[in-house]
């Protein structure tokens, strides 16, 4: 029992000193700390009692007591204390003293005179509240008496030595008692001798402005030297160090001169600052005007000052004041001055939330500031809680959304997983394509393609490359059929030699008299590639394996490409909707379907798609027409991964035995007599063995057809008319 009672109150703290970095601060130990439950960060001040004299021990005390009570933003937060019968201890904020702080941004080339201003207007607003509010006396004033937290702002501690203005029942001694080097800091005049109560703590302010600047201070005297005080604070600050006190401003006074125009603190980071301690109760139209102006000020901002001060507004802004979108442009300023772990923590969740919002100003932010902020997301947090929002884009009635969502999708494409990537982007990229009505979203959209090429698997590559890139190639827009050749020339080694020859080389030849001198100056450059690749091919057929290589290549994972192919002449990042708004909608090109086509050769079938077809449609029985039907629509079902059938890129071959396209996308089910007499001249005599199967097919349909009709319009004469209640059973 007794030993419950004799217990040391220290293990019971809840708060742990940590070794390293003890400085003395005046009579007090200045240590780092933490908490014990949470790691949270403290700054503990220990006295020892036994180490000091009786004098030090009642400072000690009355320094206890003032902390403790005294409450204001620019005075050291008091967060905890313990006081024994062998030493006393003070929490408060993690702060470091002004001396280490003004030394350590001495090596990073000095503190900047902004940061300055702002915190000499801290430590003179404090010193304001003691005097005029308070009516208390700090008589301790000094550079050892300022002290900086982590987001460098300036509090004022060093409370040993307040008194009250009507006299304290306990006289404390003057801190030269303590430490007599601090006798230099001491007003000319004797104390109470002229002048008001304050003028004492003024002088000090003074001499504490010359250190800031200058240094530490040697002796009295060199406060005539003005040193490094800047031009606007120099009649300011020999007002404080004037030899009568009666003409020594009060502190509150200094303030309002000094915030004069054209004072040293009638800045922009002054003004931010003060605006951002009483943005609680600023108007809403205040509050946007104040995040737009931000971001062209945060440049010149403390580092510090951005992650500790602006961060949390700006993060509180959005969640609780409905700040919108123009929080996100100085939030990601912000944001470059956090580690990868403290981006992940604080802004992360933020970016998360944000593109659930339903508006439309905060989506195209966010859409085209991705590149600031997509090294941070993992690709759960993309397929899950992003994508599902940023598909929105593509149907959306803003032109300028949907291009920055198909801009967006650069970015997004390595960290898209299977089903994302391949079925539900690639839907919506061949919607885009088919049916957008601006020129340059369907030309975006092909170089987006072009560009993602690399992250589809390759069985989706082989479907969708060849369609999309040769629907570009027909498009009104100069541009998209541009596009449409380069992304052939750059996805050139996803191609099969049989496949270029076929497929590619008829859709390039058409684009040789196109309309646009560069489409047609990009479409020879592609042919001559192409078919430069089929001649090394001719010339020695071992090649052909290497060629290929890449035909049925796994896809790229987001880490494995380094860099997207710069194949495109007017890049996604260049054709904004500046084209847009340039492009009248009479400015379109006519469309190259209309241009002089020529027939590609007939050749082998690349697919077995297209011999199930011909089987099906040699069948003699009824339904044969049916089943041919179904043939074409199970093909572009298979491509098309249950797309429209007008927006699936599939729908835009042009291979021999498969179809025709028709004006509005959709595969025709049949050859038209034309079609068919091209196809089979010079065809192999499989091929026209099979035409007339085709032919022989038709011709039995037909006359069972008429059959069928001859035998129902018998029936219907025999018969008469229907009786009520009959049962038709034609």
């Amino acid at each position: 029992m007794w030993s419950f009672f004799a217990r040391d109150p220290i293990k019971d703290f809840n708060y742990e000193l940590l070794p390293e970095n003890q400085e003395k601060s005046g009579i007090w130990t200045l240590s780092r700390g933490k908490r014990k439950t949470t790691g949270e960060p403290v700054s503990v001040f220990v006295y020892e009692i036994s180490q000091g004299t009786e004098e030090q021990t009642q400072l000690a005390k009355a320094a206890f007591k003032r902390t403790k009570t005294l409450r204001h933003p620019n005075i050291l937060s008091y967060v905890d204390g313990l006081e024994t019968e062998k030493s006393l201890y003070i929490v408060t904020e993690p702060v470091t003293p002004l001396a280490a702080h003004l030394k350590l941004q001495a090596e990073k080339g000095g503190a900047s005179d902004l940061e300055v201003s702002w915190g000499l207007h801290q430590i003179v607003k404090a010193l304001s509240f003691l005097v005029n509010d308070c009516h208390l006396n700090h008589n301790n004033m000094g550079m050892w008496a300022v002290f900086v937290d982590r987001a460098g702002e300036w509090k004022l501690g060093g409370l040993d030595h307040v008194t009250s203005e009507q006299g304290d029942s306990i006289s404390l001694p003057p801190p030269k008692v303590i430490n007599p080097d601090l006798e230099r800091y001491d007003p000319p005049e004797s104390p109470g001798n002229g002048g008001e109560k304050w003028t004492g703590d003024v002088w000090r302010l003074g001499c504490l402005i010359w250190e800031v600047f200058n240094g530490s201070l040697p002796r009295a005297s060199s406060l005539r030297s003005l040193g490094k005080i800047p031009k606007q604070l120099v009649p300011h600050y020999c007002e404080l160090v004037g030899a009568n006190p009666k003409i020594r401003p009060n502190p509150a006074r200094f303030l309002l001169n000094c915030r004069s125009p054209g004072g040293f603190m009638n800045n922009s980071f002054v003004e931010s600052c003060l605006f951002l301690e009483e943005i609680q109760i600023k108007e809403p139209a205040e509050k946007q005007q104040f995040f737009q102006d931000l971001s062209e000020n945060l440049d010149s901002f403390p580092e510090d000052f951005c992650k500790h001060k602006v961060l949390p507004q700006l993060l509180t802004a959005f969640e609780f004041g409905n700040a919108g979108a123009v929080v996100l442009t100085p939030l990601f300023k912000v944001g470059k001055y956090l580690s990868a772990e403290e981006y992940q923590q604080k802004i992360i969740p933020v970016i998360v939330k944000m593109f659930s919002s339903t508006d439309r100003a905060m989506r195209i932010r966010l859409l085209q500031q991705m590149e600031q902020f997509i090294q941070y997301l993992n690709e759960a947090a993309v397929n899950s809680q992003i994508f599902p929002h940023v598909v929105h884009g593509f149907t959306d009635t803003n032109p300028a959304i949907r291009e920055q969502t198909v801009k967006s999708m650069l970015l997004l494409a390595p960290k898209l997983n299977e089903t994302n990537l391949n079925q539900e982007l690639m839907r919506h990229f061949a919607r885009l394509q088919a049916r957008d009505d601006q020129g340059p979203i369907r030309c975006n959209t092909t170089v987006c393609l072009g560009k993602i090429a690399p992250y589809l698997n390759a069985g989706m590559r082989q479907r969708v490359l060849i369609s999309a890139f040769s629907r570009a190639a027909k498009d009104p827009f100069p541009a998209s059929r541009a596009a449409g050749v380069l992304g052939f020339a750059a996805t050139h080694q996803y191609y099969s030699v049989a496949e270029s020859a076929s497929r590619i080389l008829p859709t390039l030849c058409t684009l040789t008299v196109d309309p646009d001198k560069n489409v047609r100056d990009q479409a020879f450059k592609a042919i001559k590639s192409f078919l430069s690749k089929l001649e090394t091919v001719s010339e020695d057929p071992s090649k052909l394996a290497e060629i290929e290589k890449d035909v049925t290549a796994l896809a790229q994972t987001g880490g494995s490409a380094a860099t997207w192919a710069g194949w495109a002449v007017t890049g996604v990042s260049s054709l904004t909707s500046k084209l847009i708004r340039n492009a009248p909608a009479g400015s379109e090109a006519p469309p190259a379907e209309n241009s002089p086509t020529p027939q590609p050769a007939a050749g082998p079938v690349p697919t077995n798609t297209a011999n199930k077809e011909m089987k099906a449609q040699t069948s003699g029985s009824r339904g044969v027409g049916r089943k041919s039907s179904e043939a074409v629509k199970k093909q572009s079902s298979d491509w098309s991964s249950g797309w429209d059938a007008d927006d699936s890129w599939s729908n835009e071959k042009d291979v021999d035995g498969q179809g025709q396209s028709s004006p509005d996308g959709n595969l025709s089910e049949s050859f038209t007599p034309t079609s068919q007499n091209k196809a089979s001249t010079g065809a192999p005599k499989s091929a026209r063995l099979s035409s007339a199967k085709v032919e022989l097919a038709k011709k039995k349909r037909e006359e069972r057809r008429k059959e069928l009709e001859a035998k129902r319009a018998e029936r219907k004469a025999a018969k008469g008319p229907l009786k009520l209640g009959a049962r038709k059973l034609d």
